[in-house]
């Protein structure tokens, strides 16, 4: 799963381009989550996260793992559930039943991909919206969609809060978003959409993609195809946001974005990793605080 986000700028050139510190911005973000966990503390509650793993996806488990160190960063409680593959949808969802019950859990997320038995469209509607920290129940779609950000998808928050931090605007720009996945790609266009930028979605169907790239101010890419993005897609001047993540035969992580090359017609880029990564997990944790305040 990838996205690629292109702002595009008056400043030209490799001298003046900036790469943005997800890391960095990710641990500004921690704090002021710990700030909050603190607060519940005094009040004798203990924040509580349950993640649920369903098989053996090497990626998912390190996906998971960072988020438990998210978790015990900022004083979050996690409870983990690693299932096995054979795990059929009905037990998958009594056990979200369960959690949903519990009112000493106040966040539920399903790590994705799930085995293809199980359809986790179904399975993302049967967690409560008041827990959904990842923001996929179609409740809080819907509230995203007529621009209620209640719950909302991590990754999508967390590329807003690179833009500004770094005082990108986003009102009044062009985004093309190439992707059209529920995960990332739409919940993503709809919290632009909702800070006034123009939006554009590709896809593997889009004819003359780069025709459309081109004249982007914000570029959005989910395609996860290491180097697909190249220099002759970007406008001179870009902000490149690459939240790709692919992993190549050496073991070693890209992302999207052809980024040695690209840079250079960029005024800002990330990288991958330490880009859009650790935003998606700071601002899971932001969620959990979220969710506490809707059960209260």
């Amino acid at each position: 799963m990838s996205v690629f986000l292109f702002l595009c700028y008056n400043t030209l050139g490799d001298e003046n381009m900036k790469i943005i510190d997800g890391k960095k911005i990710s641990e500004k973000v921690l704090e002021e989550v710990k700030t909050d966990i603190e607060k519940f503390k005094l009040k004798k509650i203990t924040p509580t996260l349950a993640i649920i793993l369903v098989g053996n996806d090497t990626a998912s488990k390190v996906y998971v793992k960072n988020k438990t160190i998210a978790c015990q960063k900022v004083g979050v409680d996690c409870q983990e559930y690693f299932l096995d593959q054979n795990t059929s949808e009905e037990e998958l969802i009594n056990l979200i039943d369960k959690l949903n019950k519990d009112d000493l859990v106040h966040g539920i997320l399903l790590q994705s991909p799930v085995p293809k038995h199980i359809n986790i469209d179904n399975v993302f509607e049967k967690i409560n919206p008041l827990k959904d920290v990842d923001g996929f129940n179609p409740i809080n779609y819907g509230k995203l969609l007529i621009g209620k950000e209640n719950l909302t998808s991590c990754t999508s928050l967390g590329i807003v809060r690179l833009l500004e931090e770094e005082n990108i605007e986003i009102r009044g720009k062009n985004v093309v978003i190439i992707g059209r996945s529920n995960i990332v790609s739409k919940p993503l266009s709809l919290c632009m959409l909702n800070r006034d930028a123009t939006i554009t979605i590709c896809h593997s169907k889009t004819v003359d993609l780069k025709e459309h790239t081109k004249t982007a101010d914000i570029l959005i890419s989910a395609v996860g195809k290491p180097a697909f993005v190249t220099s002759d897609m970007v406008k001179d001047g870009a902000v490149v946001i690459d939240v790709g993540i692919n992993r190549l035969k050496d073991g070693t992580l890209c992302g999207d974005v052809d980024f040695e090359k690209v840079k250079n017609k960029c005024s800002y880029i990330t990288k991958v990793p330490g880009g859009v990564g650790p935003m998606t997990v700071a601002y899971l944790m932001k969620n959990v605080v979220k969710a506490i305040n809707l059960q209260l």
